[in-house]
């Protein structure tokens, strides 16, 4: 392996100054409620109205507001999500076993009750997100989905982030961003059913506010700036390959930008396109300083060094743009989704394909996937005997008790050995 173009991959941390000032408000917001949601919001978004939640008649007013197309290409959008949703919920079936005569073991998927979603705005009002948590938390079953989504300075919220929560299930929408957000969806605070999970991604205050209040409710992952690794190889299209890098290099100043080339004359091709792009990409402001800080060119001298390098770096989308897909494909292991061929790209996944685009980043596809149906879902296993599978399964652990010196767990074994005859 050679880098051609060195740059970082910058792991989403732990930043101890992020960890404070979240730490202080989510303190101050549970102690005071309200207010200091007000206090908050008013602050960091100059907004303070009355109600923070939408009622039917705004929501409305909202969703007349856009173009037909707008409305009709979000169904378009929705309905692939609901459906990717709806055959992966197919394939969580119960279990009911018998491993040996008279013992019975299983298990079953039981939906959460409540969850909160978090659609975030920002540099980009990214109302395809809307889709991605809450119709799999609506598919799974869950009973209350309340979606959250930050003003628009100067417009109060973005009609087509309304129009997506609502078609997609949220049972009720809010207009908060931020940390005040996370805290009302986990605390309650007398305005809605504290949550069972978390869901959506947000800037670094809201990622730490996750990461905090993980194990209060349960959270969906943590994620922080996006990451593309392309790996091509000499029969790719260098013009696809360049414009594919920098459709995530406009996320964020700190996107993880990275190619894995088969030899130095293709990357310097790739390379050559990229500036070429970059210097009229009408969002340059954004992706020239990504591209510059953490864009990274490798070359690898064959598929499986290839292979090796990604699945080391572990990024949050892969795509293949190779002659023999199905090798990578059956080889690659760690990645939050796969893009294979050119007739794909991540803005598919990220809008309207129907896999979900809430991913992990920063090496975490090392030992998960994103969010989907199954997120929503507990898998919760149960236990039958009769009295003479009782009385067999009982020695055993009343004697791996008396070992163990756990003599009360012991006696509970015991009494049924007695009772059942033994």
């Amino acid at each position: 392996m050679r880098i051609y173009k060195t740059g970082g991959h910058r792991l989403f941390e732990n930043d101890p100054e992020t960890a404070k000032i979240v730490s202080e408000m989510l303190s101050d917001l549970e102690k005071n409620g309200m207010d200091a949601v007000r206090k908050y919001s008013n602050t960091f978004d100059g907004w303070n109205p009355e109600n923070f939640e939408l009622d039917e008649k705004q929501i409305q007013e909202a969703i007349g507001r856009l173009d037909p197309q707008t409305i009709e290409d979000t169904d378009f959008c929705q309905a692939n999500v609901r459906s990717f949703a709806q055959a992966q919920l197919g394939t969580l079936l119960p279990l009911e076993v018998s491993p040996r005569p008279g013992v019975i073991l299983g298990h079953r998927h039981i939906p959460v009750k409540t969850v909160g979603s978090y659609i975030p705005g920002g540099r980009y009002p990214m109302f395809g997100s809307a889709q991605m948590s809450i119709i799999p938390a609506k598919v799974a079953g869950v009973k209350n989905v309340y979606a959250f989504t930050p003003p628009v300075k100067g417009l109060g919220y973005f009609p087509a982030t309304i129009n997506a929560m609502k078609k997609a299930g949220a049972d009720r929408i809010f207009i908060l961003g931020g940390v005040p957000a996370f805290a009302v969806m986990a605390f309650g605070m007398g305005i809605v059913e504290p949550v069972d999970i978390l869901c959506g991604a947000g800037n670094k205050f809201v990622a730490e506010a996750k990461r905090q209040l993980f194990g209060r409710c349960g959270i969906d992952l943590l994620a922080g700036p996006t990451e593309i690794m392309v790996i091509a190889d000499d029969t790719a299209d260098p013009a696809i390959v360049a414009g594919d890098l920098l459709g995530q290099a406009e996320h964020d100043p700190n996107s993880g930008i990275a190619l894995i080339c088969l030899s130095e004359k293709f990357a310097k091709t790739c390379l050559d396109e990229l500036t070429r792009q970059l210097a009229v990409l009408p969002t340059k402001d954004v992706a020239e300083i990504s591209w510059a800080n953490n864009g990274i060119i490798y070359i690898a001298t064959d598929r499986d060094e290839a292979i090796a390098i990604s699945d080391a770096y572990a990024p949050e989308h892969v795509e293949i743009l190779v002659e023999d897909e199905d090798y990578y494909l059956n080889r690659l292991t760690n990645y939050g989704s796969l893009f294979i061929g050119e007739e794909t790209t991540v803005a598919y996944g990220d809008k309207c394909i129907g896999t979900n685009h809430i991913l992990p980043t920063s090496r975490a596809a090392r030992y998960t996937g994103g969010v989907w149906v199954g997120k929503f879902l507990k898998t919760v296993t149960y236990q039958r005997a009769t009295r003479e599978a009782s009385r067999q399964i009982g020695e055993v652990t009343e004697r791996q008790c008396r070992i163990e010196r756990m003599l009360a767990h012991g006696l509970t074994a015991k009494m049924r050995i007695e009772k059942y005859g033994g």
